[in-house]
């Protein structure tokens, strides 16, 4: 069933009226909007005005606080000049550097003898200072002669013996030649006779090496130092029997002069020991203690290894010491320093001062009025704590050396001593290199 048929009139919907001033839909009553009245906003922005301009000089001071603390100062405009950085500093200078090759060895005798017994008997006498300095063929120990000195004289009085028995073997042999003349005797009986003089001499040949041998034995009881050298600590005290098969020995002679020193290098650094050694030049090695705080000895290389040890990319050499004071010992570790060359009249500056850059070094030189200017530079060989520089600085330039990382091209810099344990750095004025700075001034009394 339809509304019409229900006889109930539907409601009529018409869209809003737009009134011909404003595109603003109108009630379906007829009447518009009322509108806001623009003299009432302006009236309000004035008073809002006159509000802030009658408390400004009350907020303005608590603002500008309130802005320092936040920024940390004043508008970059009012900001002081920066504070001078403190850096520490060093000079170049003009000079000579002399390159060396370090490495790691360890001191080797040339000859080492473990002294033994050649013979069998009692050790009766040690005639040797545990230490002491013995010379070749000085004699050291004694073993008990009187077993050879027996067999020695049984030895002599065999050959008596046999002498005297070649000696009537011989006039027998001259009376069978003259019966044989005469055909008195056979020839095998001349034959028998002669070669029964042959078997005494044959008799006294054995005699004769039996003494030669006995004699040798008698010398080998008196025991006497093979070599030149340094003998160490007594191995057999006196009473006990030693033997020619004894592996320990009586005590063991170092020769300390001279004295070798085996040391590595890598094998990249060949090249820089074969150009001078092809050139005839003699290179100079020093020996310094482990902690390259003492120099022991001075001596000079003496070979080069043929092969290069696969293991640790190193190849070995040697150097020679005298060594007349004794500082070096067998089986000593120390630190070679071998000098290859030396490059005279060159800037050389402290190695702390080169900074390595993106696409070259630079360094920061201090300027006459206390600024840091940034120069690349060229740079050669180091040596220690210096550098080098071939080109890009002058001799006399003063370059920081420390404070580096807080500079920038033009900063005001001040210098400061370099820190010591238990002391902090103290600032000075710039300009002055570290050899020409002033002494601290000496604290009041109280």
């Amino acid at each position: 069933m339809s509304i019409q048929s229900a006889g109930v009139k539907p409601l009529r919907t018409e869209p809003p009226r737009m009134t011909p001033a404003s595109d603003e839909p109108v009630p379906p009553n007829g009447t518009p909007p009322r509108k806001p009245r623009r003299w009432l906003r302006v009236a309000v922005m004035c008073l809002i005005c006159g509000a802030a301009y009658g408390a400004a000089p009350y907020y303005v001071p608590h603002v500008q606080s309130l802005f320092k603390s936040l920024t940390g100062g004043t508008p970059a405009a009012a900001r002081p000049a920066a504070r001078p950085v403190p850096v520490v500093t060093g000079a170049a200078r003009l000079g000579d550097m002399n390159l060396y090759l370090n490495g790691l060895g360890s001191v080797t005798a040339f000859y080492s003898v473990t002294v033994r017994s050649r013979v069998d008997g009692e050790l009766v006498k040690v005639l040797f200072q545990e230490g002491q300095m013995v010379h070749a063929n000085d004699l050291i120990a004694e073993i008990d002669p009187r077993p050879f000195e027996a067999q020695l004289t049984q030895a002599k009085g065999q050959l008596i013996k046999d002498e005297a028995a070649l000696w009537a073997a011989d006039l027998d042999l001259k009376r069978y030649t003259v019966l044989r003349a005469k055909g008195a005797i056979t020839q095998q009986d001349l034959d028998a006779q002669t070669a029964l003089v042959k078997q005494d001499e044959g008799a006294i040949k054995v005699d004769q090496g039996q003494i030669a041998n006995v004699e040798l034995q008698l010398t080998y009881s008196h025991i006497t130092a093979p070599i030149s050298g340094r003998i160490g600590l007594r191995l057999v005290d006196p009473g006990n029997m030693v033997h020619a098969t004894d592996t320990t020995g009586l005590a063991v002679i170092t020769q300390l002069q001279p004295i070798a020193l085996v040391f590595t290098i890598p094998q990249d650094d060949i090249s820089r020991v074969q150009l001078p050694l092809r050139a005839g030049k003699e290179l100079v090695v020093e020996a310094w203690d482990r902690g390259l705080k003492t120099r022991l000895a001075v001596g000079k290389l003496l070979a080069l290894d043929n092969q290069v040890d696969q293991t640790t990319g190193t190849v070995r050499l040697k150097a020679v010491f005298e060594n007349h004071d004794e500082m070096l010992f067998p089986n000593q570790f120390v630190n070679a320093r071998m000098l290859v060359d030396a490059r005279h009249d060159v800037v050389i500056a402290p190695a702390a001062a080169i900074q390595r850059g993106p696409d070259s070094f630079f360094v920061y030189v201090v300027t006459k009025d206390s600024t840091a200017e940034l120069r690349k530079v060229t740079v050669g060989p180091s040596e220690g704590v210096e550098t080098t520089v071939e080109t890009g600085l002058s001799a006399g330039e003063i370059v920081v050396t420390d404070g580096v990382d807080k500079l920038q091209p033009g900063a005001q810099v001040i210098t400061r001593e370099p820190a010591t344990p238990g002391r902090p750095g103290a600032e000075k004025p710039a300009g002055k290199p570290a050899l020409e700075r002033d002494t601290p001034p000496a604290r009041e009394k109280p």
